[in-house]
């Protein structure tokens, strides 16, 4: 039941306490907790940008458009997928969407707030996150994590199930 509790009340945060960084324990357990997710063929083709540099984190700002939350974020973790080591074409897509997926669960486990800002599919985001990182070519940007310590989180939404959605044996 824990776990379920922990599933049910996770929130995407967008209000942090600047200044405030997280020590890197935590860090390196989130990012561990993050390459626990399945991957196609178990390549595991994730790979991870942390940046908690602010001259990094303004230019992100001034690249994505969703994103001026980071500023008083504490990091961006950016979940990058690898296509070489991926199982077949576009899983990298699918494999580090759901590592980004536990990486939010883990940072709601340990009291932080994330929120999942979309790089991919947008080509001329994910160039300049390339650019800005210094990304090898077969290394592609999914999505910028931004986490921090939260200052608000959001109130839970009523019951989120939806029996009309599904569908058994057929549709």
């Amino acid at each position: 039941m824990f776990l379920e509790a922990g599933l049910l009340t996770r929130r995407s945060v967008r209000q942090f306490e600047p200044g405030r960084k997280i020590p890197q324990q935590d860090i390196d357990d989130i990012l561990k907790i993050a390459m626990y997710a399945p991957s196609g063929c178990n390549r595991q083709p994730w790979e991870f940008v942390v940046v908690t540099d602010d001259e990094i984190k303004n230019r992100i700002v001034e690249i994505h458009p969703h994103a001026g939350f980071l500023k008083d974020a504490s990091a961006a973790i950016i979940v990058c997928g690898d296509i070489n080591k991926q199982c077949d074409e576009g899983f990298w897509v699918v494999d580090t969407s759901a590592a980004i997926q536990n990486l939010l669960l883990a940072c709601h486990g340990r009291g932080l707030g994330a929120c999942w800002c979309a790089v991919y599919p947008y080509e001329d985001r994910m160039k300049q996150f390339q650019e800005l990182l210094g990304l090898p070519e077969n290394v592609k940007p999914n999505a910028l994590v931004v986490v921090g310590y939260p200052v608000k989180v959001p109130a839970q939404p009523k019951d989120r199930f939806d029996g009309g959605k599904v569908h058994f044996n057929k549709w």
